[in-house]
């Protein structure tokens, strides 16, 4: 690559063209600049500047000069007739190096009347034709034409006039583009779809497209911007095009596109939702999508996630307290624990001899509030949730790759009052996004965690201790019933292989509907904000991943 052009410090030109007319004048030019009076820039004072414009005949003729002088390389001549000479000099210097350039003519010099840039100037534009390193480049240009109060004038002199808005810490290049002057694509999973078409993805592409590492790609050349450390900025002019390198994720683009739809389907009356969809066996994020005006809320979404977190309960439950899906889970109308009073959704028929894998199928709150603060909490520590989470389901600070920013879910291991029981239901301090619900789910079916990502080479954390096949194989039999039988039914009964678990959470004055379930390729969770129920919100969206997958 060539060195290139810095601003403020660019430069000059070499062997280059002369345009007919533009000779004659410059002697002519030299001539009266030697005694100041024809309105020359060496007899500029930069301390006495003239409120007043020069006359369109002042200001073209000398453009006229300098642009011949630049043309020639001559450019102390053309610095001189400028109110910075040595920043002009260094810089049309540095203008020539950067680009490579062998030939430079101008074209169309006309006075456009008083500049609205620079304060008692005329502005006078041209075109520029520049032969430089690869090719031939031409662009629409203009300088400002002052004059001090003995009637000198000099060209204003700032970056711009080697090419319009080019800033003082940038530069010009030709040849190669340089690396940023185009920008890396972020594929599917397939290697060719543009992730950048998916509305949800948006911010996610930018984040891998800065972060992450390209492969492949060819580097084509042409004319660009570049910072001070030679990264590219904008290119200005492509001569032979490249091939953008790609950096390649585990998104489905079928499924990505099915997501997109899927959250914003009529039932959810637009409210904001978000989903997430994973490759159980992998860990690899393969849809996410979201709608609404506080940004992802499929992976920073965090909110109370109700009872699916259920499925934790359950699972500590499980194994913690040595339970089976068939121990006594006592579901009453409504129960007391630690002074404050739980109900359940309405719907839920009290059953004194229910079991957990019963209380689970129709979502017991005091059920699980009752079995989860007898076994679970002992002497005021009510850590075991947090524990089984974080030991069994991975719960962490997890990084999905690309520099894609996640919320990290909550359930604290240091709860008191009532907010001991209500861990238990997805309620109190424990928080959640659908991202990471859909990874339990993907848990439970693996019989394993795999920590979700969306590059395939990202590292994934790991569980301290491996979900056992005893708890999964109990969990898997729950969530089959409640997809099949249970609260999940109206949406996916009669789906083969699925199991799932609804949830509702009271948020505020208004209630957010979840569901996380699987079926034999994917794990997927949902989230509606003002849904009324997990069924009949995040169900629709649910449905829609699984049925389509």
């Amino acid at each position: 690559m060539n060195r290139a052009a810095k601003v403020g410090v660019a430069g000059a030109c070499t062997t280059l063209l002369v345009l007919g007319g533009f000779g004659t004048y410059n002697l002519l030019h030299g001539l009266t600049s030697a005694t100041g009076g024809d309105g020359a820039g060496q007899g500029f004072s930069q301390t006495a500047v003239s409120k007043s414009p020069p006359s369109a005949e002042k200001a073209e003729k000398l453009t006229r000069a300098f642009l011949d002088s630049w043309s020639q390389q001559r450019l102390d001549g053309a610095a001189s007739d400028t109110d910075q000479p040595g920043a002009a000099s260094s810089a049309l210097a540095d203008y020539k190096t950067g680009l490579g350039l062998t030939k430079l003519s101008f074209t169309d010099v006309r006075s456009a009347g008083p500049s609205t840039a620079t304060v008692g100037a005329t502005k006078v534009t041209f075109d520029v034709t520049a032969h430089v390193k690869g090719g031939t480049w031409s662009y629409p240009s203009a300088v400002a034409v002052l004059q001090d109060t003995d009637g000198d004038a000099a060209v204003h002199w700032n970056n711009s006039v080697l090419y319009p808005g080019l800033q003082g810490d940038q530069a010009l290049t030709a040849g190669e583009l340089p690396a940023g002057a185009g920008s890396a694509k972020v594929v599917a999973s397939d290697g060719k779809t543009d992730l950048s078409t998916f509305p949800s993805l948006t911010d996610i592409v930018a984040s891998i497209r800065k972060n992450g590492t390209p492969k492949g790609g060819t580097t084509g050349t042409g004319v660009a911007v570049v910072d001070g450390d030679g990264t590219g900025v904008e290119t200005l002019k492509v001569f032979v095009k490249g091939k953008s390198p790609v950096v390649r994720t585990t998104i489905d683009a079928h499924l990505q596109e099915v997501a997109e739809s899927a959250v914003k389907d009529a039932h959810l009356q637009q409210k904001p939702a978000g989903t997430v969809a994973l490759d159980w066996r992998t860990g690899h994020i393969l849809a996410i999508a979201h709608t609404g005006d506080d940004g992802d809320i499929a992976i920073n979404g965090i909110k109370s996630p109700g009872s699916t977190m259920k499925i934790i309960t359950s699972a500590a439950l499980f194994d913690q307290a040595g339970l089976t899906m068939n121990s006594p889970a006592p579901c009453t109308d409504s129960l007391m624990a630690n002074s404050q009073l739980f109900h359940n959704d309405a719907g839920v028929k009290p059953n004194e001899k229910a079991t957990i894998a019963q209380a689970f199928t129709v979502s017991c709150n005091t059920a699980f509030i009752k079995d989860g603060f007898h076994y679970l909490v002992n002497g005021g520590d009510a850590s075991a949730l947090h524990n089984e989470a974080v030991n069994v389901f991975g719960m962490g600070s997890w990084s999905i790759g690309g520099g894609v920013a996640t919320t990290d879910p909550s359930i604290p291991d240091d709860v008191q009052g009532g907010d001991q029981a209500a861990q238990f239901i997805g309620q109190g301090r424990v928080t959640a996004t659908p991202l990471f619900m859909a990874s339990v789910a993907a848990t439970v079916r693996n019989v394993g965690f795999r920590q979700p990502v969306i590059l395939p080479d990202q590292h994934q954390q790991t569980a301290p201790r491996a979900i056992s096949a005893r708890t999964a194989g109990y969990l898997q039999t729950m969530m089959r019933s409640v997809a099949t039988s249970g609260t999940a039914a109206p949406r996916l009964g009669g789906l083969a292989g699925v199991g799932a678990k609804t949830g509702t959470a009271e948020e505020g004055d208004h209630t957010n509907g979840w569901l996380t379930a699987y079926n034999s390729q994917i794990a997927v969770a949902a989230l509606v904000e003002g849904g009324s129920s997990g069924v009949d919100s995040a169900g629709y969206v649910v449905r829609e991943l699984l049925t389509r997958s």
